[in-house]
Order: C-alpha cells, then structure tokens, then sequence
C-alpha cells in the first residue's frame, strides 16, 4: 500500500466522520491553510475520534487479515461512521466543532515561556548565589 493509498483512505474515513465533507472541505470550513495538515486545527475531541476510528481499523484489518485498498477503505469508512454516529447520540457534530488553535502556534508559544523560565530562574538562580556569597 503507497502513501496515495493512505491518503485516499484517510480521505473517505474523514467523509465519514464529517458527515460528508472530506478532508479539503474540512480544510476550507476550519479555515485551514492548504499546504498545513487538517489535524494541527482540529479540536482534540476530533483528533481522539479520529484516533479511535483509525485504531478500530488498524485491530480489524489484523484480526479479520483484510487485504487490499477496497477491503481496508470500507472497513476505515466503517469504522468512522460509528464513531460518528456515537457522537450526534452525545449530542456532538463533528463538522460542527469549531477550530482549535493552531499546533504550529501553540509549540512556538511554549518554547517562548520555556525559555523565559529558563532566563528567570538563571537570574534567581544567580541572585542567590550572591546573597549566599555575600553572607560568608
């Protein structure tokens, strides 16, 4: 199976779960850039039902040892309508949930904070040192 096999897979699961709209028309309603992934915009309840549905296909396409695009397309398809279906009992639509921030955003975010711990801490580290210093 070639990445365009993935693709096209991930494709139809995504139709699934979002009620018809595939991965571009995700892509489009959540305002996603086209060159970055889906899935650094989505809101983590999305991502774990994404997850679930591509594990329940992973466990199936093992224990049933189903072979071949068409065979494991359906089964992905399968899978992520239940979750789907899942969800709008609890009262959730997928394709409704709005954007989280962007993944790309949020990782440059803590690296600022954890470099400015960094430098914080070295000037309280340094602060103490002098007064232990100065008391001896």
């Amino acid at each position: 199976m070639d990445e365009r096999s993935f693709g096209n897979i991930r494709h139809e699961g995504d139709q699934a779960l979002f009620g018809g709209h595939g991965t571009q028309a995700m892509k489009l309603r959540l305002g996603v850039p086209d060159k970055r992934p889906l899935s650094d915009f989505l809101p983590t309840l999305t991502i774990k039902a994404k997850d679930f549905a591509a594990e329940l296909t992973s466990h199936n396409v093992q224990e049933k040892d189903l072979k071949g695009d068409r065979a494991i397309t359906r089964e992905h398809v399968d899978n992520n309508w239940e979750v789907r279906s899942m969800l709008l009992k609890r009262g959730v639509k997928p394709e409704d949930l709005p954007a989280a921030e962007d993944v790309e955003k949020v990782k440059r975010r803590l690296a600022s904070e954890q470099k400015q711990v960094l430098r914080t801490t070295k000037k309280l580290k340094g602060k103490k040192e002098a007064g232990e210093a100065g008391s001896a």
